[in-house]
């Protein structure tokens, strides 16, 4: 399948592929366009959109309140959320991260921490793929952490 989104990813357009690639679609390829074309795109290739206005899977309002981005819309609708105490803790520090703090049910941490440094892989290069390239391995460490948090007895 191919995924369509808005150029110039951050904490959720780069969160999301991890979370597709990882959880629902191994092989899935991902086209970052402007802004105003995505659905179209999506559209065009038969794909999925995601994180834009009108997208398959955007931003929503919450179930415990307040905004839900992208990554929290993926899981639940793939029947993912409240499977893996140790996703479900990682989805709420990417949705710190990505919604503003005003509107999100959810303050880790964690959250604080991977905003800025998805922010600052956003500094050191516009390239989508790149950014895909370079933190995926930092959301593996990230659920690795989450994980044997869990395991050691914290909540997800």
């Amino acid at each position: 399948m191919i995924w369509v989104t808005r150029a110039g990813g951050n904490v959720d357009r780069v969160a999301c592929p991890w979370l597709i690639r990882r959880f629902i679609d191994p092989a899935a390829q991902f086209l970052y366009v402007p802004a105003d074309k995505v659905l179209e795109t999506a559209r065009l290739v038969g794909g999925k959109s995601y994180d834009a206005k009108g997208s398959d899977h955007t931003h929503r309002p919450g179930a415990d309140g307040g905004e839900e981005c992208s990554f929290v819309t993926l899981m639940r609708d793939h029947g993912l959320w409240g499977k893996d105490p140790a996703l479900d803790l990682l989805a709420k520090s990417v949705n710190h991260a990505d919604v503003d703090p005003d509107r999100t049910a959810w303050k880790t941490a964690e959250g604080d921490g991977l905003g800025a440094i998805a922010h600052g892989f956003a500094l050191l290069t516009k390239d989508d793929h790149q950014k895909l390239a370079w933190e995926f391995p930092m959301y593996d460490a990230l659920y690795a952490w989450c994980k044997d948090r869990v395991a050691a007895g914290g909540k997800g």
